[in-house]
């Protein structure tokens, strides 16, 4: 009797295990639609909202002569990258929008990414090539994001938040970018995402 109990009990224990492993369930917190742009990558190439869709993506505000926020929000997005290739989830792009369009010129930006140990550039989308009043409103519009270039110095005031975007171009979660990355979150909410 006591070793029935004992394998009923182990059953009980390797069923529940199973079923957790395939029972996440994305659950969106936000619900906002990126507005249409067509904008130039750092390799000088235009990019438009059209040409992401069909995929997840990560989405980010930074620039490159960032003193504070930008490269751990940087240097994260890339572990999440590697986190990403470990779990064999490849349909996917990240997008930087800068702040400071004015500096970051697709040359600016593509030293700034060389800076970084990125696992696969090709998923990588650093756009520019636009007015400084644009991103600040594309990023309230598009992301409830504030953006804010500083009149007293060099720097941009802007969000740390990486934003989640879906395969129809519509913002459904976002999370800290900086000290308290859910990594394992983010990573299973892009793989239900690509499913």
């Amino acid at each position: 009797m006591k070793k029935k109990s004992i394998m009923l009990i182990g059953i009980l224990v390797i069923s529940s295990l199973l079923g957790a492993c395939g029972s996440y369930k994305f659950e969106p917190t936000l619900n906002i639609e990126v507005e249409d742009f067509s904008l130039t990558n750092q390799n000088n190439k235009e990019v438009s909202l059209n040409d992401l869709k069909g995929k997840p993506w990560l989405a980010m505000f930074i620039f490159t002569n960032c003193t504070t926020v930008c490269p751990p929000m940087t240097f994260n997005m890339t572990e999440i990258q590697t986190a990403l290739q470990d779990k064999d989830i490849k349909d996917y792009n990240i997008v930087a929008f800068s702040v400071d369009p004015e500096v970051d010129t697709p040359e600016a930006l593509t030293n700034y990414l060389n800076s970084y140990s990125v696992a696969d550039k090709s998923k990588w989308q650093l756009l520019t090539g636009y007015k400084q009043e644009y991103i600040e409103q594309f990023a309230r519009k598009s992301f409830n994001s504030l953006v804010k270039k500083s009149p007293n110095s060099d720097q941009v005031v802007h969000m740390s938040r990486f934003y989640l975007v879906n395969a129809d171009g519509q913002v459904v979660k976002d999370y800290d970018g900086t000290t308290d990355v859910p990594m394992e979150t983010i990573v299973a909410d892009m793989k239900a995402l690509t499913k």
